[in-house]
């Protein structure tokens, strides 16, 4: 079996490159996804430890707009959503209920976070759970091959059955190979994911819990003027 000499020759040889190619997206994946948590994890870290060091919620406001990182943003859709200005005029924008306002900008926002995490999981666990059964093809499709040659040579000894069948056997082995690292590695992402959902809900519960202290308004903040819009935006958008 010459795989790179003639990586097309028969079936079993495309099933064992599209596997390998499967691996390598895995590994790949698997690289990707784990910068991603860590500089996430990274982040979030520093914006809590400068966030709870603020004297109060009106001057954290800042901190959310120019630190990057998970928290960071579902704090800015918080103050986004409970922001007031310090003039007498008010538009429908202010005669909605903050504290309802609030809530949803939140429960939105981490949405949008597990979205953005949930990227590249799904194809993981696609290879994880086709693979073998791409191999078994290969492998079926290459004791077909071989049945048939055996059966034109017209000879059924050991030796010449113990060869093809045993190079048909390859795909199931690849298969497996490819699907056991998918799988793993799904579910440890998968894991990180929860966790890092479950740290932004606290998060988001602990942000509600300041605003309701402040009566769920906070003064306009100059860097957030921007970014208020944008959210209001993004939360009409997905209203409608």
């Amino acid at each position: 079996m010459n795989l790179i000499a003639s990586p097309f020759e028969s079936i079993e040889h495309t099933v064992i490159w599209l596997l390998i190619l499967f691996s390598v997206a895995t590994w790949g994946l698997a690289l990707l996804k784990g910068v991603q948590f860590t500089r996430l994890k990274t982040q979030d870290r520093k914006f809590h430890k400068h966030f709870w060091a603020a004297s109060s919620l009106d001057s954290a406001a800042e901190l959310a707009h120019n630190q990057p990182g998970a928290a960071a943003r579902v704090a800015l859709a918080g103050y986004a959503a409970i922001q007031v200005s310090d003039n007498q005029n008010t538009d429908l924008s202010q005669s909605i209920n903050h504290q309802d306002r609030l809530e949803r900008a939140l429960r939105q926002q981490i949405v949008r976070e597990r979205r953005s995490l949930e990227s590249g999981l799904a194809i993981l666990a696609s290879i994880g759970s086709t693979s073998p059964f791409i191999g078994l093809f290969g492998t079926v499709w290459g004791i077909m091959s071989a049945l048939k040659g055996i059966s034109a040579a017209g000879s059924a000894s050991l030796e010449t059955v113990a060869g093809p069948i045993g190079a048909a056997l390859v795909a199931t082995g690849v298969g497996i190979a490819v699907a056991v690292p998918a799988v793993l590695v799904y579910n440890y992402f998968l894991r990180r994911l929860k966790l890092t959902a479950a740290d932004l809900d606290d998060f988001a519960h602990d942000f509600y819990s300041l605003a309701q202290k402040n009566a769920f308004r906070v003064l306009l903040h100059p860097v957030l003027s921007k970014s208020g819009a944008t959210v209001a935006g993004q939360q009409v958008k997905e209203a409608s």
